[in-house]
């Protein structure tokens, strides 16, 4: 089950975090992966994960932010695979503060990537989806689409608008034979968030990493892989009945933290 054999996968933001969790899982299950990101170091050694456990990888250097350069990288994919049929964004930034202290460039920044980044990329494949009679979309949003954060106002916006985006795509292509679901991850223990905890609490550490884990009920983060195998299922044809949903996986967050 959930083999994804002869499937040309395009994960963006594979280079580190969910995105890695994503790209190796799906490489493992057969598909053939093309990893997105701007930081191609990190790209190139996940691919080489991939080929080294036997799956087939590549990537591509690419701003999510830039509609042309996408839209280049994915012609360039179909040319050379002669489909696609999975994209799933995960290239992502964050940011932390309120109203008050969010500029006009950390809005715009963190629009650019999150909103406009997921955009391009639905953009560029959308038209090859719908000519070869289908395909599968899965963006990675945050329960931050549907309950409130405390810090967390440009990064609520942007995942917000990635979650009215994925309904939205899921209701007009129903007839395309495309699926559109996200994904609303609660915390996850990626390297993001341990730098996050050394910057901003010094010598405080563990104390953090304690304190951020219990804010989910069910007392700590979640691990990329376990991100990576709710979207194998969601991009799997073993979940071809689903379409127009947001999945968390919280730890419980949304409904039990009372």
């Amino acid at each position: 089950m959930f083999r994804l054999d002869h499937k040309v996968a395009v994960i963006t933001g594979g280079g580190s975090g969910i995105g890695q969790a994503i790209a190796k899982c799906f490489g493992a299950q057969g598909a053939s992966v093309h990893i997105i990101e701007l930081n191609e170091e990190g790209g190139r050694s996940t691919a080489e994960e991939i080929k080294a456990a036997g799956g087939q990888a590549q990537v591509h250097a690419c701003n999510v932010a830039d509609q042309a350069a996408v839209i280049n990288v994915m012609d360039s994919i179909v040319q050379q695979a002669g489909k696609l049929d999975i994209l799933v964004n995960c290239a992502g930034i964050a940011h932390v503060g309120n109203l008050e202290n969010t500029t006009e460039q950390d809005f715009d920044r963190v629009y650019q990537v999150n909103v406009k980044g997921t955009y391009n990329c639905m953009y560029a494949v959308i038209r090859q989806m719908k000519a070869q009679g289908g395909g599968v979309v899965l963006n990675i949003a945050s329960i931050a689409s549907s309950v409130g954060i405390p810090d967390r106002f440009a990064y609520s916006m942007s995942k917000g608008a990635v979650l009215t985006m994925t309904l939205s795509a899921a209701k007009d292509y129903l007839g395309s034979n495309i699926r559109c679901n996200c994904i609303s991850p609660a915390r996850v223990h990626t390297p993001f968030v341990d730098g996050f905890i050394a910057k901003n609490y010094p010598g405080k550490e563990a104390e953090m990493f304690d304190k951020l884990s219990k804010t989910q009920p069910i007392g700590r983060m979640a691990k990329p892989v376990e991100v990576g195998h709710l979207a194998l299922y969601l991009c799997s044809d073993e979940a071809g009945f689903i379409t127009g949903c947001d999945y968390p996986i919280d730890g419980g967050f949304i409904r039990l933290n009372n």
